[in-house]
């Protein structure tokens, strides 16, 4: 997996306990990998494997119980809140499966949204918002309001939202999960483009025809790796 040369994610014995009371569940068991720039990956497994709570900690949103995790060259368990709230901003673009849209909001100023907690300017902004639609296939729709686009077109404007701080990595969470197959395709082949154009992404499902669309597969099982393999 070393063919693009640099390192985007470093995982090393990294294990996640969630206590409650006297009772500890070991959600991820000593974990080990690595992601190189420009890779497509699926994490894959059935519900409770492990998977969505790797995607948290990759997110910076959890943190390990032990082991480490560096992201684009930063020590993620050295970080402050805060500085993790920057990490989140600057270099993750996030996917969801409910979208996570302003629903009273035009498609332009969903996309513009993380750019306000960067601090960019109004006219920037907008410039980049803008970019990102036409990217994703929208430049006739950056005035529509969610409830006016279909499910594949509310999910590119999420994918747009995610680009639009040029993020190290994207991180997508089902993302065709709420999606007919139509819809589904059209988000695929469009995580297949950006990626194609460098764009390193994750991509956790339990389909596995979303899955064996990306270039790598790796299968979790009860928090562990059961396997790891290029499509």
């Amino acid at each position: 997996m070393n063919k693009w040369g640099v390192k985007m994610i470093t995982i090393k014995n990294l294990n996640k306990i969630y206590k409650s009371g006297s009772i500890a569940v070991q959600a991820l068991k000593n974990i080990n990998m690595e992601v190189m720039e420009g890779e497509f990956v699926a994490i894959t497994g059935v519900s409770g494997s492990g998977k969505s709570t790797l995607m948290n900690i990759i997110g910076c949103l959890d943190r390990a119980t032990d082991g480490f995790y560096i992201l684009d060259s930063e020590k993620i368990e050295d970080l402050t809140d805060n500085e993790l709230a920057e990490i989140r901003n600057q270099k993750i673009g996030f996917v969801f499966q409910s979208f996570n849209l302003l629903p009273r909001t035009s498609a332009v100023k969903n996309v513009e949204l993380p750019m306000m907690y960067a601090g960019i300017s109004r006219k920037e902004r907008r410039e980049r918002a803008l970019e990102a639609l036409g990217k994703v296939g929208l430049s006739e729709r950056v005035e529509h309001k969610p409830n006016e686009l279909s499910g594949g077109q509310k999910q590119r404007v999420a994918v747009a939202r995610a680009l639009v701080n040029n993020p190290a990595i994207i991180l997508a969470d089902e993302p065709t999960g709420n999606l007919d197959s139509k819809s589904t395709q059209e988000v695929m082949d469009l995580f297949k483009k950006l990626n194609n154009e460098g764009v390193t992404i994750l991509i956790v499902t339990h389909e596995q025809d979303i899955a064996e669309q990306t270039k790598r597969i790796v299968a979790f099982r009860d928090g562990e790796i059961i396997s790891d393999i290029g499509v």
